[in-house]
């Protein structure tokens, strides 16, 4: 199949910013020509259309739109696409939504942006759908390394016995290659999917994971040149070649550039970002899900929360989904009546995700799920919390 590359005013593989462009992976059907005004309800259309944003409609033609829709088989209004994280699911409505921007917050180290590769995984698995995945802290290798390591315990089985960590990837890479620069196996394999392939520990990661490196995009961002214009482009042309079907994944807000805009201060940054993100899910009718960083009052507290988060109330406003992750060792409250120093040691490798915001239902829910750090995964069967956690909050089960 042919790939499909980028169309439009700008080179192919280029944006305004300068800044390289992914090539999606499929070629899609040919776009219908869409009229320049409102499209009236009773115009015919061979296909589901989805109306360009800020024009203004009627609630008839609104209704009527969504009707033809439905009738044929376009349910991605109605349909979330699940995080495979069981409970998290469940708390937010069943998945992530199309126009909704979800934030994941918490201290370094604690496994965001395992959580966040993860689910953009699990959503890459479906064969109808395309994770966008932009980091400005990782370069797409070592996302890919990330990933092998993560598929070698193949989540959720959680298979630990085959499981390889980054060191031992490495490792068979850098053996692999020296049995054949020095002349000792000469039949060693050259390239690195030819070792990957070959190697019993590696050989079950890799192909799992080529299951959905077709619809796995990712981008190394830049915090000079990334900016809000440059992640929009990026995202329309995907949604154009893959029909709408785009969860974009953000690594992380605070870093994306800033231009031409020139904000006063940190907060004034953050709103001008997580307002663009928030358009960027309702005008490309895409699920957001960024990545944000706890500010030093939160790293200096128990337990970080929503308002710990770094930049200003807007991250708040703007959300519709806001999950903050504290380690459960370092929240479990000394009060508790079953609390045991030695252990409660079990714990330092479970992650609490609390839903602190949620348009859609409850907030405040917290659940729990194991982290595989040196595997870069989570069990994604996680539980509800049972214990006593601080901020005198007890979780009924």
């Amino acid at each position: 199949m042919a790939t499909r590359r980028f169309t439009g005013d700008l080179p192919p593989d280029s944006n305004d910013d300068g800044y390289a462009v992914p090539q999606p992976p499929i070629q899609p059907a040919p776009a219908q020509p869409r009229p320049a005004g409102p499209v009236a309800p009773s115009t015919p259309r061979s296909a589901p259309q989805r109306p360009t944003a800020h024009l203004p409609r009627t609630l008839t033609q609104v209704l009527n739109e969504a009707n033809e829709r439905v009738i044929q088989g376009d349910l991605v209004d109605y349909v979330p696409m699940s995080t495979g994280f069981d409970p998290l699911d469940g708390f937010i409505g069943g998945g992530l939504r199309k126009t909704e921007l979800t934030l994941l917050g918490g201290a370094q180290g604690i496994g965001k942006t395992i959580a966040t590769l993860q689910i953009a995984r699990n959503i890459a698995m479906r064969p109808d759908q395309y994770a966008f995945y932009l980091s400005y802290e990782h370069t797409e290798t070592h996302l890919m390394h990330r990933l092998l390591c993560m598929e070698s315990i193949n989540p959720p089985e959680v298979d630990i016995t085959r499981g390889i960590k980054l060191r031992d990837l490495y490792q068979i890479i850098v053996a692999e290659r020296a049995k054949g620069f020095m002349g000792r196996d000469p039949n060693s394999p050259g390239s690195l999917q030819a070792i990957l392939k070959e190697n019993p520990r590696t050989a079950p990661a890799l192909a799992r994971m080529s299951r959905y490196a077709d619809r796995m995009i990712l981008v190394k961002a830049s915090p000079a040149v990334t900016t809000l214009k440059a992640i929009k482009e990026m995202t329309a042309r995907l949604c154009d070649a893959t029909g709408g079907n785009v969860t974009v994944f953000v690594d992380y807000l605070q870093k994306i550039a800033v231009y031409p805009e020139r904000p006063r201060d940190e907060n004034d940054k953050v709103t001008i970002i997580v307002e663009g993100l928030k358009d960027i899910a309702l005008s490309l009718d895409v699920p957001v899900w960024s990545i944000v960083a706890a500010d030093r009052e939160g790293l200096k507290s128990k337990r970080i929360h929503l308002f710990h988060l770094r930049g200003s109330s807007a991250l708040d406003y703007e959300s519709d989904i806001a999950i903050i992750m504290n380690n459960k060792y370092h929240i479990l409250s000394k009060d508790h009546v079953a609390f045991n120093p030695y252990t409660a040691k079990q714990f330092r490798d479970w992650v609490v995700f609390t839903v602190e915001k949620n348009r859609a239902g409850r907030a405040m829910q917290d659940m729990e799920f194991q982290l595989y750090g040196q595997h870069f995964a989570f069990d994604p069967r996680g539980q509800k919390v049972q214990q006593q956690l601080i901020d005198d909050k007890v979780i009924e089960s």
